[in-house]
């Protein structure tokens, strides 16, 4: 089928259209096609999911070549929203519409569904009919569920027009929803269970039927849209919440998961971050993140996902380790730019700083936490995932002898502010021990060193081998 992206070579009238070979093709078909096509081709299907290879992206394969409008249920955080908006990537660069300013919607230039649209193509010559092209961007609408009225992704009488004499039970006295109006594209509506019931009632009879009553006005047309819906399972699974007769509609439901390893945890937020902030996150030239340092920012997500003291139902979003992460990049640029230190390296003390990040992204399970504060949770998580990548290295690295240092009456301060001088000084005081904790992260730089020494401090700490004190931004390790 002949493609037209080059706005300034694409028909204009319905007789050039007709002339150009180009055919109508349901939205469905549409995907299917050129999802086919991209399938047999090198490119990647959906670029920046990550983890999803094996488990939900095959799923979602199989249900675009069935032709079926989706649900993807998940926790929040879960790419749900961004695997709805790459799908759109599968339509065609431009579809062409009938351009007349009566018509409400986009209709094809070859099959109208509209009143007015027929009586053009009935009453005019091709050469007179023009035609407008609608772009690929412009074809996804997306909708959050609480508070959507059925006007708003229905449609509704039009006061106005029937001020103005057009009669009650005329097409022309309707005013158009999202839905409608996105005929011949793509409506994604998210938290399906937080829509209201009237209008769950209209979204299952334009999936059946593809048509639509409007306050008794019967829009008789076939609407030609995907539809796809995201929601929580803890909602959508519970009673009364999604009509059965919406659910028994809906054609093919894919289930999301959080990253099954670490590492894929780590992918996700170096993508992430480096392609949102400024200067490129953890790959700027003025910051290196040591591994151990990423390791324990999504470690924190994760124990907090197994957390007895954290509501498992409401999940605990990719977008906290997102957070965290350029909090902890900010931390070291602040003392990197006050100490006058280059790079700017990340350490244990600047988790510190992640309550500012942290707070209010964690829903506490109330029957666990025993009137714990969320900050009191954080605590615990933090420790949690210090003590679960410190065992790790632990293994890997033999570090477990840099405690005897301690049974000495060594004691050992640290903070967010102290520079890496200070810590170069604590490490000429015991050489050889120290030799094995720079394996962790093999470097000359200071800073990255001092990064090390807190890594495997916080670790004795969190593993119960020292102890420590805490005030005002410093932290004291001592037996």
């Amino acid at each position: 089928m002949p493609s037209h992206p080059d706005t300034a070579s694409q028909p204009t009238t319905l007789a050039e259209l007709k002339a150009s070979g180009w055919k109508s093709r349901s939205v469905k078909q549409e995907i299917h096609d050129n999802f086919l096509e991209k399938l047999r081709g090198d490119e990647p299907l959906y670029p920046g999911i990550v983890g999803y290879d094996n488990t939900v992206l095959p799923e979602l394969n199989v249900a675009i070549l069935a032709q079926h409008d989706m649900l993807f249920l998940g926790e929040k955080g879960q790419a749900k929203s961004r695997l709805m908006r790459l799908i759109a990537e599968f339509l065609d660069p431009a579809i062409p519409y009938l351009d007349d300013p009566e018509i409400p919607l986009h209709d094809d230039p070859l099959q109208p569904i509209t009143r007015r649209g027929k009586e053009i193509i009935a009453n005019l010559p091709p050469e007179e009919i023009r035609v407008g092209w609608w772009k690929r961007e412009d074809r996804y609408a997306e909708r959050l569920a609480p508070g959507t009225k059925f006007a708003d992704v229905i449609g509704e009488i039009d006061p106005a027009k029937l001020a103005a004499g057009v009669s009650m039970g005329a097409e022309g006295a309707l005013h158009f929803g999202l839905i409608p109006r996105m005929h011949r594209g793509i409506f994604a509506m998210n938290e399906l269970p937080e829509l209201d019931e009237l209008v769950q009632v209209g979204l299952f009879n334009i999936l059946e039927e593809r048509d639509v009553q409007i306050r008794g006005y019967p829009v008789k047309f076939d609407i030609d849209v995907l539809i796809l819906f995201s929601a929580n399972p803890a909602t959508y699974n519970r009673s009364g919440k999604v009509i059965p007769q919406l659910k028994d509609r809906i054609g093919s439901m894919i289930q999301t998961h959080y990253p099954l390893e670490r590492q894929l945890g780590v992918e996700i937020m170096e993508q992430e971050v480096d392609s949102r902030a400024e200067g490129g996150g953890g790959k700027a030239k003025d910051v290196i993140v040591p591994y151990f340092m990423k390791e324990l920012i999504e470690e924190i997500s994760r124990a907090a996902r197994n957390s007895k003291f954290v509501d498992q139902q409401s999940g605990v979003s990719a977008r906290l380790s997102l957070a965290n992460y350029r909090t902890m990049l900010a931390s070291a640029r602040h003392r990197a730019a006050v100490l006058g230190e280059s790079p700017a390296v990340p350490r244990i003390s600047d988790l510190g700083h992640l309550y500012a990040s942290s707070l209010g992204k964690l829903e506490l399970d109330l029957m666990g936490t025993h009137q714990m504060s969320e900050r009191q949770v954080l605590d615990a998580v933090q420790a949690e995932a210090i003590a679960t990548v410190f065992n790790e290295y632990v293994d890997k690295h033999g570090l477990a002898e840099i405690a005897e240092i301690f049974s000495q009456g060594v004691k050992i301060e640290v903070g967010d502010m102290l520079p890496s001088s200070h810590y170069a000084e604590l490490i000429q005081r015991v050489p050889p021990v120290w030799d094995k904790a720079f394996e962790v992260n093999a470097s000359e730089s200071p800073a990255v060193r001092a990064s090390c020494v807190e890594f495997v401090l916080a670790g004795l700490y969190a593993t119960d081998r020292i102890s420590r004190s805490q005030s005002h931004g410093r932290i004291v390790y001592e037996v």
